[in-house]
């Protein structure tokens, strides 16, 4: 994920049993280019040792309180302030009452004292002492102060019994993370994002489609909850899963998804129309797989489908901000500008889909951005999710301008905006 890539992190691992995911949190945080500083109780080396978090994040494991950093830098300061974020997973009840109580006798205790930087805990641990009014009470007073939690989540715990209190999984603490170091410049809009293909039925095992992956959509719908809005994805048939904290709506043909977009456009401030909709279905569904027989195929008669996006710029609300994506294979400047006025866009946002790393099913995509009021916003090939953070960021900046138009004041003009 490029939000973590070259970002100082610190994990801070307490003695639980979910330790062990720990050690897939930290190969999940290399992976995505953070430089990782694990620091260890003496409980936490009960259960994994310091070397194998050495070993995955490539930088000395920490343990002891008085250990010297650089010469003469004192270790929990050293860390602390280097540091872009710390992460304490599993998040012992133990580490939550010593940081609530303003407790400092380990080196993770104390560097958590010492630092200024976002602290994301993951708490991990029996169920009856979860729920303890203690532990409780010392959740209210993190929370208070600041401090960011992801989890625990519900099932079958260590000690064989079901509840609340299981670490949650490496992929959402990546996540929660990821949320707690983006701006939260959409913090308030309720986002509407749709994806994928949609399939229309020819008989029971056939169907008409197109070579939409939905990884443009669910990298909106990713990004759009990183920078603080309540998302929702209406999504056609993808083999993604779906994103931590979006309320997902999987349909499968247009006027499903056409029915499921009008339900919830009303509840929006923001629509992103990346879906593939497709503009044609066969005009009769045939109730049993049609047989290939001798002689010519059989003819398939098509009929329209329901215009989605023109019927949300018809109907939309001067509050809303209508965000449509044109899949072009030429003359892409001049089909995204008539797409973007014909459906009555605040924004249109168009690639070539046969230029090398721009197709449906690519990790990676290049851009061209078009608003209503002339600007154009130019975005090389790069992975999808920092895509989606470029399209989301001129959403961000039509927000800001129609709330200066509301003001009485104009937006700066210009023809063209670099992002950097």
């Amino acid at each position: 994920m490029p939000m973590l890539r070259g970002r100082e992190i610190l994990l801070g691992v307490t003695g639980g049993i979910a330790a062990y995911k720990s050690v897939l949190l930290c190969r999940d945080l290399t992976r995505r280019g953070a430089n990782v500083h694990v620091v260890m109780t003496k409980n936490a080396m009960n259960f994994v040792t310091p070397l194998t978090f050495q070993t995955i994040s490539g930088n000395p494991v920490t343990h002891e309180l008085f250990q010297l950093f650089s010469g003469s830098e004192i270790g929990h300061v050293s860390l602390a302030d280097r540091a872009h974020a710390l992460v304490v997973a599993p998040a012992t009840a133990n580490i939550l009452g010593k940081v609530a109580n303003g407790l400092a006798d380990d080196f993770l205790s104390t560097m958590i004292m010492a630092t200024r930087v976002p602290v994301l805990f993951a708490p991990a641990m029996n169920v009856v002492m979860w729920d303890s009014p203690a532990v409780q009470r010392n959740l209210a007073v993190l929370r208070d102060a600041g401090h960011h939690f992801v989890g625990p989540a519900a099932g079958e715990l260590a000690c064989g019994v079901e509840g609340r209190g299981k670490m949650a999984d490496p992929g959402q603490i990546v996540e929660a993370l990821e949320m707690v170091l983006t701006p939260n410049d959409l913090a308030g809009e309720r986002v509407l994002i749709t994806a994928g293909p949609t399939i229309e039925p020819i008989d029971p095992v056939r169907f008409v489609s197109n070579h939409s992956s939905g990884k443009m959509g669910y990298a909106l719908a990713r990004a759009a909850r990183r920078r603080g809005a309540e998302v929702r994805l209406v999504s056609g048939p993808t083999a993604l899963a779906d994103p931590v904290g979006v309320a997902v709506t999987r349909v499968e043909t247009a006027a499903e998804m056409r029915d499921a977009v009008l339900r919830d456009a009303p509840w929006s401030t923001v629509i992103v129309k990346a879906a593939a909709v497709c503009d044609w279905r066969p005009s009769e569904t045939a109730a049993a797989k049609i047989k290939k027989r001798g002689g010519a195929p059989p003819a398939l008669d098509l009929e329209p489908n329901p215009d989605i996006l023109e019927e949300l710029g018809r109907t939309k609300r001067p509050d809303q901000i209508l965000v449509g994506f044109a899949a072009e294979t030429g003359d892409l400047e001049v089909n995204a500008k008539a797409k973007l006025a014909a459906k009555r866009l605040d924004a249109i946002v168009a690639n070539d889909v046969t230029a090398p790393g721009s197709g449906f099913h690519a990790d990676t995509n290049a851009v061209r951005m078009f608003t209503a009021d002339g600007r154009e916003v130019g975005v090389p090939l790069m992975d999808k999710d920092r895509v989606a953070d470029r399209v989301l960021g001129l959403v961000a900046k039509l927000r800001k301008g129609s709330q200066r138009q509301v003001a009485g004041k104009t937006p700066k003009g210009g023809a063209f905006w670099t992002e950097g």
